[in-house]
């Protein structure tokens, strides 16, 4: 998508130091890996999620997953299968009723809390780098130094069928996207999951009716004619579930108490806005979704739109409406934002609700927007949650993959092969370690190597000073 005009460019600072954790709040039993971006690829934060990482701002952090106290496993929802349970069906009526008759639900919010901000893990001060001075070598020039290399034709066949499968950006002026106001109109009768069925009946409507073909039996029986015109018969009703549009999309009277309303905005973080002729109209990139209660902003979202996925960052929302389960209703709206996305985008179809802590009973709730995957920390390949869920109840960290001779599918084996930023001037580890002799940064650089994987080493610049 951003061809040879965009790079992400990071600054790696290990993950030595124990810091405390948001979640059992250890004071040093945090630990981490992080970069600071500078500036980053929508594609290359893709890849780095589904290796594990997270950002936090223009903070990327990946936990170290055998040591930290509360592992943080990577899990995404299957949008586009996602049925709610009942207790988001009753959260979407207590959203509704409020909305339609101005009763505030009495307590607070009963669901999920937020994600635990990394703010003790942040990095150093980060270096000044200006991504307009940063001289892109010539395409030969590289090629050139990793002729030096071995193995680079197969390296370089990888990299061209990955580089074939991402088409140019054509750039638009951002604009403000809103969403659809929460008092649409009602679905036509037999428009659902299933168009061709009648709608639902309620069993009292049936017993009367029933009720009714009896009673005209025994007159036809008698030679009396009814009084009670023929009902038509029974119909068959759906057994499919009801979608999550209809629960969001239902419809309100027109006088109702209050108008809930979604706006959506390009914002400022590390990841580059791009456009592609067969992404989502609104583009990749992050954004802020508002939520305005009758003119006034009540929460705030960010989300990242990247090419296979939305991604929840986090959400704030005033406190006055902490019971209206605000946090659950967020994500039932991403989700039903993702699956809008994939009428556009086939390939972006799933949710990503962060880190699942199974260790903090707290942060469970994620689980329960299901079917969902984990990520296994050890092969980086997603295994569905229930079969995750018996090894955590036996363990804060386990490796989810059953392979036992399954590896990382995409380490990066060659170090030399990795691109670093030095002096404004893109180039291979190799190169750079020959024009830096004595230079003795190659464990840091095999370490962020592995941590980022093949795709994101040979894509992202990684700086130096």
């Amino acid at each position: 998508m951003a061809g040879n005009k965009s790079y992400t460019i990071v600054e790696y600072f290990g993950g030595d130091d124990g810091y405390r954790c948001g979640y059992c709040k250890n004071e040093k039993g945090n630990f981490s890996h992080g970069m600071w971006s500078h500036t980053m690829t929508v594609q290359d934060y893709q890849d780095l999620i589904d290796r594990g990482w997270r950002r936090s701002g223009k903070y990327v952090y990946k936990p170290i997953m055998n040591k930290t106290c509360c592992p943080q496993y990577t899990i995404r929802c299957h949008a586009l299968k996602f049925q709610p349970s009942k207790s988001h069906k009753k959260i979407l009526k207590k959203i509704s009723k409020f909305i339609s008759k101005g009763e505030l639900p009495k307590g607070q919010d009963d669901g999920e809390p937020m994600d635990s901000v990394c703010e003790e893990a942040g990095p150093r001060e980060p270096s000044k780098v200006c991504h307009s001075e940063v001289k892109c070598a010539a395409a030969t020039d590289i090629q050139k130094e990793l002729a030096e290399c071995p193995a680079i034709s197969e390296v370089q066949k990888e990299a061209e069928e990955a580089t074939s499968t991402v088409p140019e950006t054509s750039r638009k002026d951002p604009v403000s996207v809103p969403d659809r106001r929460t008092t649409t109109t009602a679905p036509k009768p037999g428009v659902g999951a299933d168009a061709s069925r009648p709608p639902c009946r309620k069993a009292k409507d049936l017993r009367k009716e029933r009720r009714h073909q009896k009673e005209q039996m025994r007159h036809d029986a008698d030679g009396v004619s009814s009084i009670v015109s023929p009902s038509p018969p029974t119909p068959t009703h759906s057994n499919q579930p009801k979608p999550l549009e209809d629960f969001i999309s239902e419809s309100l009277p027109d006088n109702s108490s209050h108008c809930l309303e979604f706006r959506r905005f390009l914002c400022d973080s590390p990841l580059e806005a791009e456009y592609s002729p067969d992404g989502p109209e609104v583009g990749y990139g992050s954004f802020h979704q508002q939520y305005w209660l009758d003119g006034r902003i009540v929460a705030v979202g960010v989300i990242d739109i990247l090419p296979t996925c939305v991604s929840s960052v986090y959400l704030y929302y005033h406190p006055d409406f902490a019971s209206l389960s605000l946090g659950s209703y967020s994500a039932l709206r991403e989700i039903a934002f993702t699956r809008q996305l994939q009428k556009q985008s086939p390939k972006l179809s799933y949710y990503y609700l962060g880190f699942y802590i199974h260790s903090c009973p707290k942060m469970r709730y994620k689980g329960q927007y299901r079917p969902s995957d984990l990520l296994c920390p050890e092969t980086f390949v997603w295994v569905p949650i229930e079969r995750c869920i018996p090894q955590l109840e036996n363990a804060r960290y386990a490796r989810f993959n059953q392979d036992p001779d399954a590896g990382d599918a995409r380490v990066l084996k060659d170090v030399g092969r990795a691109l670093v930023l030095y002096r404004r001037t893109v180039m291979p580890y190799a190169a750079y370690s020959r024009k830096r002799k004595g230079s003795s940064d190659e464990t840091e650089v095999q370490q962020y190597a592995s941590l980022v994987g093949q795709n994101c080493a040979e894509r992202i610049l990684l700086y130096r000073a």
